[in-house]
């Protein structure tokens, strides 16, 4: 047994994955290094809020936004600022697109190691390649395009462009709209194990953005600490 097989070993198993036709990826947590671009985009967001009056009293602590991560935005303001309005929360959402889409383009945002690497042999090896995010269109869109991902993937599909209210839901339209029968969902957060089982897809759990609880990736059928073991477990795979 091979070295590189025992990494990913899983509750004293071996898992034995099959070679999936496409792979579905969050972005948050995944592919981006979301805080890079978040935490100076929140910041600002609040001192607009509290110079148009819209909010008073301090910033919310930066873990609420980060521990919400990879859920939809109506979910996420209400755990980061339940006391205001849903007048509120709209402006948020409006300005948090805004100031991160501004942040893409001033170029200081981060891809996880390895990344761009990894995809690009994935697509070398003929897997189709897809996003699935509960952010919204045109901040996913903004990613690929400033990181140069765009021409990798063969389609990017997002809560706020779908329309959806879960991920499995998002994920469902995916596989439909692309005759897909086999894919790996590959993501940092328990709404990714919940689409791609939800669905009946394998589940590949990353471990390496740490947003989530301890038990986040509970019920993946492989937990990998760096975006590159992607590739081991497809050569590997039947």
């Amino acid at each position: 047994m091979s070295q590189e097989k025992n990494r990913f070993e899983q509750n004293g198993q071996i898992p034995q994955l099959k070679k999936p036709e496409a792979v579905i990826f969050d972005m948050d947590g995944t592919l981006f290094q979301t805080e890079s671009l978040l935490l100076p985009a929140y910041h600002k967001m609040f001192d607009i809020l509290r110079e148009e009056g819209l909010y008073t009293g301090p910033t919310p602590p930066e873990e609420r936004i980060l521990g919400s991560l990879g859920m939809l935005l109506d979910q996420i303001w209400k755990i980061v600022m339940p006391e205001a309005g849903e007048h509120v929360h709209r402006r948020a959402d409006e300005l948090l697109l805004q100031l991160e889409i501004e942040g893409l383009e001033a170029g200081n945002t981060l891809l996880y190691s390895q990344v761009a690497e990894t995809l690009m042999a994935l697509k070398e090896r003929g897997v189709r390649l897809f996003v699935a995010s509960n952010g919204l269109q045109d901040y996913i869109h903004s990613i690929v395009v400033v990181h140069e991902l765009k021409e990798l993937f063969e389609g990017l599909y997002s809560a706020g462009g779908q329309g959806t209210a879960t991920k499995t839901d998002l994920v469902r339209i995916l596989l439909d709209n692309h005759g897909i029968g086999s894919a790996w969902m590959v993501g940092d957060r328990s709404s990714d194990v919940e689409a791609g089982k939800g669905n009946g897809q394998t589940v590949i759990g990353c471990a390496y953005a740490g947003f989530g609880r301890q038990d986040e990736l509970k019920g993946s059928d492989v937990i990998i600490n760096s975006i590159a073991e992607l590739l081991e477990l497809y050569d590997n795979a039947e």
